[in-house]
This record gives structure tokens, sequence and C-alpha cells, in this order.
């Protein structure tokens, strides 16, 4: 029960990382059919374009051996190993290239699939794959039924296939051994052809299939509960209180620099209460005039008093505060929209101010 509710609870497609994580594992989206599909297809084209050539000196070696015997005696160990390695090297050579074809085709299905993932942990030893109890479990369990019916239903279309590519022809296989046994081998090889094209058919349609199936259980099987998600959202980037804590305690730190600014600032424009922005302009200093700090409700109350408590200037202009507030960033200079309006407001407080502190 507790397996089946938590394959109920994996309602969340995988994340990146744990796709990555799985194929960095080994675990990819791998058919079977796929291989066996492009051997079939090696090997039909090779029986089409090599073997009906090559079949000849094979035939020709064996009737040489059955039909002169004499020429191959087995007197010692000596003849036995002659008769061998002809027979072997007409098979080696007739078989070969079928061979390196078929295990060329499944590498290229292999690569075809994805690019193969060198993982030690699919070859490494699980002692619990050698329990018989675990084996018996694997066989009856919902997975290993459906494989069942697929190997039954793979192995009774492939026979279909065979029977009807091949009814009939056995009769005429018969035959041709009677009237000119020589001309057996490319019989046998045409029903081979006929027989591998037809199966390329069908297990064609079978790996298509196989295909769409593996990759929607492979993508089903990696399904995460939502709180799996979670788990590795706090894994790869931090507990979300501690970072909270963290946001908290870099803003505060930031508050109390830019509060310990106020007091260089010429002048505070406000709205009256809502906005604050201190600004320091010294005309020797060059530049334009500098934010040098920004606040909003608490903050800006806190800066106007700040201001209030040093003597410097407090302007109250909503409209001015209020864009400014958006468009302004401590510790930079204003933007030149700006210029105009905080160039008449500094040139009001010097106006102002006594003769003395100007000419200081």
């Amino acid at each position: 029960m507790s397996d089946q509710s938590s394959a109920e609870d994996k309602t969340e497609d995988a994340t990146d990382k744990k796709v990555s994580d799985s194929m960095e594992q080994g675990n990819t989206p791998h058919s079977r059919e796929a291989s066996v599909f492009m051997s079939l297809a090696a090997s039909l084209i090779v029986v089409s374009l090599v073997l009906k050539e090559n079949i000849g000196p094979l035939i020709d070696t064996m009737s040489q051996v059955f039909a002169s015997p004499s020429r191959f005696p087995l007197n010692t160990p000596a003849d036995l190993i002659a008769l061998v390695t002809v027979l072997g090297v007409a098979a080696a050579t007739f078989l070969l290239p079928m061979m390196s074809m078929m295990i060329a085709s499944s590498v290229v299905a292999a690569f075809v699939q994805g690019m193969p993932q060198v993982s030690f942990a699919r070859i490494k030893p699980k002692f619990s794959k050698l329990s018989p109890a675990a084996g018996l479990k694997r066989m009856l369990s919902r997975q290993g039924l459906i494989d069942f019916l697929k190997n039954v239903a793979k192995f009774t279309i492939v026979c279909i296939v065979a029977y009807m590519v091949l009814h009939g022809d056995f009769e005429k296989l018969v035959q041709s051994i009677f009237v000119d046994p020589s001309k057996m081998g490319a019989t046998v090889m045409d029903m081979i052809v006929r027989l591998l094209s037809g199966t390329c058919v069908a297990y064609g349609l079978i790996t298509g299939a196989d295909l769409v199936w593996t990759k929607i259980k492979w993508r089903k099987d990696l399904r995460m509960t939502k709180q799996e998600i979670k788990d590795e959202m706090k894994s790869s980037e931090g507990d979300p209180i501690y970072k909270a804590k963290r946001r908290s305690i870099a803003l505060d730190r930031h508050r109390r620099r830019m509060m310990g600014s106020v007091p260089k600032a010429t002048m505070v424009i406000a709205n009256p209460t809502h906005y604050a922005i201190a600004i320091r302009y010294v005309r020797e200093e060059g530049g334009a005039p500098m934010v040098l700090a920004k606040g909003q409700d608490l903050i800006a109350l806190k800066i106007r008093e700040i201001a209030e408590a040093h003597g410097i200037p407090v302007i109250e202009d909503k409209a001015l505060a209020r864009s400014m507030y958006d468009h302004v960033e401590v510790s930079k200079m204003i933007p030149a929209e700006f210029y105009k309006a905080v160039a008449q407001l500094i040139h009001f407080l010097q106006a102002r101010a006594p003769r003395s502190s100007r000419s200081s």
C-alpha cells in the first residue's frame, strides 16, 4: 500500500536536475526493440547485397567435403584440425560481414536514442539481484507481467509474418534438393531475404510503438512528489527561511549605511511623510547631485528626523518626491530629467542661506 500511495503522490513532472542526475546515473530512455530492429535491418542489407554472392564459395567448400571425403581423411588429430579449419574459414567468410553489420547497427541504435553515458553505477554489483525471492518478485510484478505480454505479442507477430511469407516455400525447397542441390543455396537465400523483409516491416512498427512507450514510461517513472520538489529546491537554492533571514540582515545593514549618510546631505526632498530622498550637492566635488538615501513611510520619517536633527533643509514637494523615488538609486547620481528641478531647489537654498555661510 505504501508503494502504491507513493506512486499516486508523484504527480509532478521531473525537474531538469532530476532528469540530468538520472541520465548521469545511466538511467536513460532506451528501447531494446530499436537495437533488435537495427540488427534485423543490417542483416537484411548484408544478406541482400553480400551473402548472396558469398554463399557460392561456402556451398562449393561443403560440396567438396561431402562429395570427396577421401580428400579429407580423419586418421589423425591433424586431419581433423585441417578439416575444421577449411570449414571454419568458409563459414567465417560467409558470416563475418553479417556479424559486423549487426554489431555496428546495435551501436548506431544506441547513439540514435541518445548519447551514451558512462555510468559505473549501472555496472556496480547488486547482490539483491542474486536473490531468487527478489527475482521472483520482479517476474510477478506489474512491470514483469507487461514485459511478458509484450514478448508474447512480439513472438506471435513474428510467427504470423514468417508463416505468411514462407507459406508454400518449403515444398519448393525440398524439390530443389532432388533437382539440383547446388541451387538450394540460392533458394534458401531468397527465402531468408523475404523473411527478413517481412520481419523488418513488422518489427519496425513494434519498435516505433515501443520507443513512444519507453519515453512515456521513463518520464512517468521520474515523476516527483511536491515534497521532493521542495526538498530539491532547498538543497540547490538553500532553505527559504534562511534565505529570507539573510536578505533581512543584508537589507538592515544597507539601511544603517544609508541612514549614516543622511547627515552629509545638502537637502531632503519629501512628500511630506510618505517619501523622502536625501541629496548631496557640493560644487567643488563635481558631477551631478548624489542620492545618499531614500525611503518610504517609516524610513522616510526616519530620514526627515535625522535631517532635522542635523539642520539639513527638508523641502516638501509631493510630485517631485514621488517621481524621484521611483527613478533614483542610492549612491548614484540623479537622472538627467531631474537636473532642472533639483538645480532650482539648490539655487533656492543658496539664495536663502546667510551671506557668511555662502562665502564659506
